[in-house]
């Protein structure tokens, strides 16, 4: 079975790491990001991940070609922002027979084995999943009737409109006759093709439980590492209580605090507190630093004394002694 990864995005919310690395190839833990989204599809069923992208795709192609995998991956190129509709049509010479599609950026705990048996069950060109939320007002919404059936289809409701608390979680399984439906040149999934499939009793819908984060902003991206870390989404390295250590090149001296908190190799913290935080390759805390909700790229040099709150900060980066910083990038751009 083939997989389509939506990944046409910049990952401007993740910036300054997305600037050098594409966000489908971010590091999670010991994955990519991109695999850890895969990896709701179970592992035998999968033997070619499609990605349409736009952005630093000759960067993903190079980074899959020197990885072991156990799939090919593909890139269809966008050439122009086509929406999720079009990014998806654009890809309709390389797909055959039923594919499973994935938006980039969701991390959870899916099994799109379910949705395979549901589509058995009850045939259709498509089978969404569905989360629960307490305000789907700004995302999709999803009528069920007793069978699993999406009887409506609605993007982003007023109050007044919503019907239901069931979301579009953003990974589907399709057969390629969805081609049919979706015109060349941009277009959406969520506004243009699903309404008119679910009119037409096309689509099937089944929710799951877990958790589900859709890990495209600092914050969240932190979430994603605590769920990954929590239910050992990794095959190498180890897990020190709350925290993932990629090999024991790490040091940790033991005035620090580390919490949630994702440790790549070469990692060094000295007497500092860490939560929820993620470091890439060779990074150094300096003492009485406190990072909260920090992603820091490889190759850098926090100094002592900083204060760092929900802050993404470049590769290669050296940050002043006593730096304090909430809701920012480093360097910061005047």
């Amino acid at each position: 079975m083939q997989v389509v990864v939506l990944a046409g995005g910049f990952g401007t919310r993740l910036r300054p790491w997305t600037y050098e690395i594409p966000k489908p190839i971010l590091p999670m833990l010991d994955k990519t990001l991109l695999e850890h989204v895969v990896e709701v599809v179970p592992s035998e069923k999968v033997d070619e991940v499609v990605v349409a992208g736009g952005y630093k795709v000759d960067d993903i192609e190079a980074h899959f070609k020197q990885v072991d995998v156990p799939y090919d991956v593909t890139i269809v190129k966008e050439t122009e922002p086509l929406g999720t509709g079009g990014a998806l049509g654009n890809c309709r010479d390389v797909i055959s027979d039923r594919f499973v599609c994935l938006n980039g950026d969701i991390i959870s705990s899916l099994d799109m084995q379910i949705g395979l048996d549901l589509h058995e069950k009850n045939g259709g060109i498509g089978t969404l999943a569905l989360w629960e939320v307490d305000d789907p007002t700004r995302f999709g919404i999803v009528g069920l009737d007793d069978d699993q059936r999406i009887t409506q289809f609605k993007e982003k409701p007023k109050k007044e409109e919503v019907f239901s608390n069931l979301i579009n979680a953003g990974s589907y399984l399709f057969e390629d006759s969805i081609f049919d439906y979706i015109p060349q040149g941009r277009s959406s999934l969520e506004r243009d093709i699903f309404p008119n499939l679910a009119h037409e009793g096309q689509l099937n819908g089944f929710s799951f439980e877990g958790y589900f984060i859709d890990a495209g902003t600092p914050k969240s991206w932190s979430l994603g590492v605590q769920a990954s870390i929590a239910n050992k989404r990794w095959e190498s390295g180890k897990n020190f209580a709350t925290n993932w250590y990629a090999d024991d090149s790490i040091n940790v001296d033991a005035k620090s605090t580390v919490e949630h908190t994702m440790l790549s190799k070469g990692a060094t913290i000295n007497s500092a507190s860490l939560t929820n935080c993620s470091l890439l390759e060779n990074v150094t805390i300096g003492s009485h630093s406190r990072l909260i909700e920090t992603l820091v790229g490889r190759d850098t040099i926090i100094g002592k004394n900083c204060v760092l709150n929900n802050v993404v900060i470049d590769h290669g980066s050296i940050l002043p002694d006593n730096t304090v910083l909430s809701d920012a990038q480093w360097p910061i751009v005047e």
